[in-house]
């Protein structure tokens, strides 16, 4: 998602915060944010516990260490609305496995209690995520589930810091070949949603009204792409 920022970026946009590859050719910036997660990820196949699970709002980066693991371990990802019996099979030929989105229906319940029972008894790996925590999912029926749930110790992402969104901006503006102000990136990072996301839109907009304006990204424009993703209807797509 993110990548070392181009040359061109000028010298004090470019903040300290320390740049980690994901597998594949993307980047993956690091604050305390996203730390202990990108611990958890980087840590495998040491986990403590064979199932572990992420927790944090949409649009935190959930799916992204999630592909990262899933490029690391070789686990299919499935949605949790979606898990069928199909994924019982395929989990004791090869114990990796992603299961997104549980807090958001669970197909079969049984299913992800046998998977997480497999992973215990062949020494597997299970990934979870989740937008809240397992004590707060309350269309979980199965008790036996509901407990082993909230037995995990779930790993949180929290909403990325200032600090981080400043980097995530200097490098979106950078792949658009945006020169852009300090005081502009700061304005947008103290004043958006903080979210992957919600930079993403928000450079899209800057780059369109700065084309059609015939002008650069000032302040003003800023504040026009601000007010621009205020009046648009939210995407809880992104986990």
């Amino acid at each position: 998602m993110i990548q070392s920022a181009r040359s061109s970026v000028p010298e004090q946009l470019v903040l300290a915060l320390p740049g980690r590859q994901a597998q594949g050719a993307e980047d993956f910036l690091v604050s305390h944010s996203n730390a202990a997660a990108v611990a958890l990820i980087d840590g495998w196949p040491n986990w403590p516990l064979p199932s572990q699970l992420v927790v944090g709002p949409a649009g935190v980066g959930k799916s992204h260490l999630a592909n990262v693991w899933r490029l690391a371990s070789g686990a299919p990802i499935v949605r949790a609305a979606a898990l069928t019996e199909a994924a019982v099979p395929a989990f004791e030929d090869h114990p990796r496995l992603v299961v997104e989105d549980i807090d958001r229906g669970i197909a079969n319940e049984k299913i992800l209690f046998h998977l997480l029972n497999l992973a215990r008894e062949k020494a597997g790996s299970l990934l979870m995520t989740s937008r809240i925590l397992p004590g707060e999912i309350g269309h979980i029926l199965l008790p036996d589930l509901r407990s082993r749930l909230r037995a995990t110790s779930p790993v949180s992402i929290e909403p990325p810091d200032e600090a981080l969104l400043r980097s995530v901006l200097v490098k979106l503006f950078s792949d658009r070949q945006l020169l852009v102000e300090p005081h502009v990136v700061s304005y947008l990072a103290l004043h958006m949603e903080r979210s992957m996301e919600a930079a993403t839109r928000l450079v899209a907009a800057c780059d369109r009204l700065s084309l059609a304006m015939q002008r650069k990204v000032t302040r003003g424009v800023a504040a026009e792409a601000l007010a621009q993703e205020r009046t648009e209807p939210d995407d809880d797509e992104f986990a």
